[in-house]
């Protein structure tokens, strides 16, 4: 492209004296390329508002500005042979310079170290640019173009710091206080923990809590899940040198460490229940020697090693838990990078099924998914709707390939669809590779490498948004933070939500009593207009970070739910009929048709049943119930209240049938089933 060489001799000369911060900011003009000099013979201060960017600010940077005169569209880019892919990173804001308000940002542009972004102008406001020096000291150049507007995002996100988020490890969102609703846990160091709850309407509320010295810090991963079944979600952190588990007392307001003494280098970490005994266990890739795992024997978390990836020099990078095979226990499917010293062969992917015992087979070769791929994980889900899990094989480095899409042919095998996918034009790299409906049209999309996310048609077809968004390439969890309904993404101590569309949705907690108290590992399938929809509750997917434990449906333009079909890991089955679109349910195991529990309770029982005002409690064995909740036969969540004087009152409620859970003064929980006259 031709330079206009007026406005460099102008950018010469400035660059030399000024654009030390936003208040010297050198202008810039339409339709030029634009050189700025190393950093190390400047003196500028970096930006602050990193707009939504990730990784930590720079050192210095460089600033500009742009008064527009008129109603356009403008692209910046450092994406220019000249630069040799120097790396760069760009953020543009409006407003002065004592409060800046983001616009945009990017950081490697396309699989690329450079920065791109495309943005509309409006005649009289003025425009700041800035680069830093976050990754790199090298000069560059830079173009400022009128273009074309910006293709319509097919879905757009809003970023938004939030106070109390720390940074520094990998994200973690999940429900801490048991009111199911997303909160972000953020490690702070070895002694503390914050947990940013959410609360209604959107907003936030951090506590931090003093924890006994971890020892190690979620460095490469996090999970959660609530191995001791007390109503409250525990924590693994995964490090270069071991785990470490956080547990939470009997209400949530402290926690214990448990370091284990094995040292390894950790990659994915999960809660999984390994031997299906109703009680979560752990596991952990190893990335220099076969898996480890810790079955929870009620007491201890016991450390186990191999059977479930047994290759000698690792390679192991991350573990996702689904059922493939449709036979009700659950199986597992792992991404193998094949560094950290893993010899040949170490990058073979590897898929485990599940033996009904507690053991493992590895069927990779038969299933056609002992493919050599450099991947640090997969997405998984269904991606055309048919009731079979299927597999996208992300990729960290093509040197075994592009990203490969496997649909799952419900006989055991698998066939690389790749081709025509769109995965096979775009080519970008990443580590995390997740599975997630964010425009809610009843098909799953990915949200994987190139800051943005591939939107899928049911058809494994996936076209990218026109526009990348502010992410970072790996700390992006994903979950409601503000109960709408469309899936929010944290991307370090920021939240981008999701401005969401007209589509609806539906949201599934689980409750388990004789399986696991999450409902980890249980199938939800969903049915109406559409067809059928499948999920697997999971705990950590993707590379390192650990996304909400809720079940999210989108449903398009659908509003009701014909049957809703929950497969639980002790093999109880509840089904729930003509379920209205747009609300979130809790699901108690054993609660509804077709469930094999009567709801026969020793422990305590109900009178009068049915009841007209007041329902009494009588307990035996001197349990004290403290706590009530009662849902209706969806689900959902009508009261919730302290036990008085032995009884709740119900005279609200309209005529119906009801589920009663209660929660005595360990927490453990119980149900039984009530009638409203």
């Amino acid at each position: 492209m031709k330079k206009n060489i007026t406005l460099l001799l102008l950018l010469t000369v400035a660059l030399a004296i000024g654009q030390t911060d936003c208040s010297t900011a050198l202008p810039l003009s339409l339709n030029t390329t634009n050189t700025a000099p190393s950093f190390t013979s400047e003196t500028g201060i970096a930006p602050s508002s990193l707009c939504g960017l990730s990784g930590g600010g720079g050192t210095k940077g460089k600033w500009y500005k742009y008064i527009a005169d008129q109603n356009i569209s403008i692209t910046i880019s450092t994406l220019l042979a000249q630069n040799n892919n120097t790396d760069t990173r760009v953020m543009v804001y409006s407003g002065d310079c004592a409060a800046l308000v983001c616009i945009i940002s990017n950081d490697d542009y396309n699989g690329t170290n450079s920065s791109q972004v495309s943005f509309n102008v409006t005649s009289g406001t003025t425009y700041t640019i800035a680069f830093d020096n976050r990754y790199s000291n090298n000069g560059f150049d830079f173009t400022f173009m009128e273009s074309a507007p910006p293709a319509p995002d097919r879905l757009s996100f809003t970023p938004q710091t939030v106070a109390g988020i720390t940074g520094g490890y990998n994200n973690c969102i999940v429900d801490m206080n048991g009111d199911y609703k997303d909160d972000i846990v953020s490690a702070i160091d070895a002694t503390h923990l914050a947990i940013t709850y959410q609360q209604a309407g959107g907003t936030f509320s951090t506590t931090t809590f003093t924890v006994p010295n971890t020892t190690v810090l979620p460095s490469w991963s996090i999970a959660a899940g609530d191995y001791d079944n007390n109503g409250y979600n525990d924590l693994i952190y995964g490090s270069g040198s071991g785990v470490t588990f956080l547990k939470a007392n009997n209400d949530g307001t402290a926690y214990t460490s448990d370091r284990k003494t094995q040292s390894y280098l950790v990659q994915r970490t999960n809660f999984v229940d390994i031997n299906n005994d109703g009680k979560l266990d752990a596991f952990a890739c190893d990335d220099n020697a076969p898996n480890r795992y810790y079955i929870n024997d009620g007491t201890n978390m016991n450390h186990n090693q191999g059977g479930i990836g047994d290759f000698a020099t690792g390679g192991n990078y991350a573990s996702n838990w689904v059922d493939y095979d449709n036979d009700g226990d659950i199986d597992m499917v792992l991404a193998k990078c094949g560094q950290g010293g893993s010899g040949v062969g170490g990058n073979i992917d590897q898929l485990y099924r599940n033996n009904g015992d507690g053991t493992y087979t590895n069927v990779a070769a038969q299933a056609n998914m002992a493919d050599p791929e450099q991947t640090w994980s997969c997405a998984v889900g269904d991606f055309n709707n048919d009731g079979w899990m299927d597999v996208i094989v992300g990729v960290n480095s093509t040197a075994n390939g592009n990203t490969n899409v496997k649909r799952n042919n419900g006989d055991g095998t698998f066939t690389s669809v790749t081709s025509g996918s769109g995965y096979d034009t775009v080519t970008a790299v990443g580590r995390e590779y997740i599975a997630h409906d964010f425009d809610n049209d009843g098909f799953l999309d990915v949200l994987g490498s190139g800051n943005t996310i591939m939107f899928g048609d049911g058809n494994f077809h996936f076209v990218p948004n026109p526009n990348t968004y502010p992410l970072s390439t790996v700390d992006r969890p994903v979950g409601d933070l503000n109960d709408d309904g469309f899936l929010d993404i944290q991307n370090g101590t920021s939240v981008l939500f999701n401005n969401g569309n007209t589509n609806k949705w539906i949201k599934i907690n689980l409750q388990g009593i004789q399986s696991n108290r999450n409902g980890i590992g249980a199938r939800i399938e969903i049915y109406g207009a559409w067809g059928k929809q499948i999920r697997d509750v999971q705990s950590g997917t993707g590379f390192q970070n650990m996304s909400s434990i809720t079940a999210h449906f989108g449903l398009g333009t659908q509003t009701e739910i014909t049957q809703i079909i929950i497969k639980w890991p002790s093999g109880t089955v509840d089904v729930l009929n003509n379920i209205t679109s747009n609300q979130s349910l809790t699901i108690i195991e054993g609660s509804f048709p077709l469930s094999n529990q009567n709801f026969a309770n020793s422990d305590f029982s109900i009178y009068p049943n049915p009841v007209k005002n007041i329902l009494n409690i009588k307990a035996t064995n001197n349990i004290y119930m403290k706590s009530a909740q009662v849902f209706d036969l969806t689900g959902k969540l009508i009261i919730e209240a302290t036990v008085t004087n032995s009884s709740i009152n119900v005279e609200n409620l309209t005529t119906g049938s009801y589920i009663l859970s209660l929660k005595d003064s360990n927490n453990k929980s119980y149900t039984q089933k009530f009638i409203k006259q």
